[in-house]
């Protein structure tokens, strides 16, 4: 199977900038079956991901239905523009979240048909690495009826509205507040990753690096709330895995393969 791409860029009134997307799918006549969807954060990274070769291979091997990518490219707000919407982080990163939730809702959404043609898709998932991993879990947790899955690679669940130095605890994280706050409990599953070497900080130190324990501890909020393992949450911890495009390239195909594996 071979994958076509294209780069185009649209114009956002909500975000006011012009927004690349990088558009990677099987060929039309490839296409036999209802297709896919997955939006990327940090679309900008397709190349050193790897994900071209790494689509085509899982083509190639029978291992994966046909899924049509759109890589959101981040613009120059990207410290603004990703985040928990309505919750930025106690320096003030985030102010933008909610726009861009709604740039994802009210204008991206919309225009696929015009953009590839497509407008109704099987499964549906939003993905990203580091803050446009918890740009995209705050998306798909937020919007069930949208998304039916959330793909997290090194998440920036240390996200928190107070400073270290200021008195803060684990209660001061942001998402893990967002999903105890969160009445019902929404219809998605998550797929998380961490790396044994995303960082050195141990905020505890408990031995653990803390995007481990920010991970685990948000699944932990998750189960709380009803979610079960392995059914609905799929965590892989990378062994010697960094916080960079190498590791999450390598990681990619086990996530592609859980959220639109045959």
């Amino acid at each position: 199977m071979t994958i076509t791409r294209q780069d185009i860029t649209i114009a956002s009134k909500l975000l006011e900038r012009e927004v690349t997307l990088t558009i990677l799918k099987p060929e039309d006549s490839d296409i036999v079956e209802p297709l896919n969807l997955l939006l990327l954060n940090d679309g900008q990274e397709v190349e050193s991901l790897g994900l071209r070769d790494t689509l085509e291979t899982l083509y190639n091997t029978h291992r994966l239905k046909p899924v049509l990518v759109v890589a959101i490219h981040a613009g120059e707000n990207r410290l603004d523009e990703y985040g928990i919407a309505g919750k930025p982080d106690f320096k003030g990163r985030g102010a933008k979240a909610d726009i861009y939730t709604r740039f994802i809702k009210q204008e991206l959404l919309p225009q696929l048909k015009q953009l590839t043609g497509f407008d109704a898709f099987d499964t549906t998932a939003f993905a990203g690495f580091s803050l446009g991993g918890l740009s995209a879990f705050d998306i798909v947790w937020n919007n069930p009826h949208l998304f039916n899955k959330a793909g997290v690679f090194s998440g920036s669940f240390w996200w928190r509205g107070k400073d270290l130095a200021k008195g803060y605890t684990d209660a001061d994280r942001l998402m893990h507040q967002v999903i105890r706050e969160t009445k019902a409990k929404p219809a998605i599953e998550a797929w998380l990753q961490t790396g044994t070497k995303d960082e050195t900080s141990d905020r505890n130190k408990n031995g653990i690096i803390d995007a481990i324990d920010d991970t685990t501890d948000l699944i932990s909020e998750m189960e709380a709330k009803g979610f079960k393992r392995p059914e609905e949450i799929q965590y892989v911890e990378v062994v010697g895995g960094m916080h960079d495009t190498a590791t999450w390239g390598k990681a990619m195909a086990k996530f592609l393969v859980w959220a639109f594996g045959r």
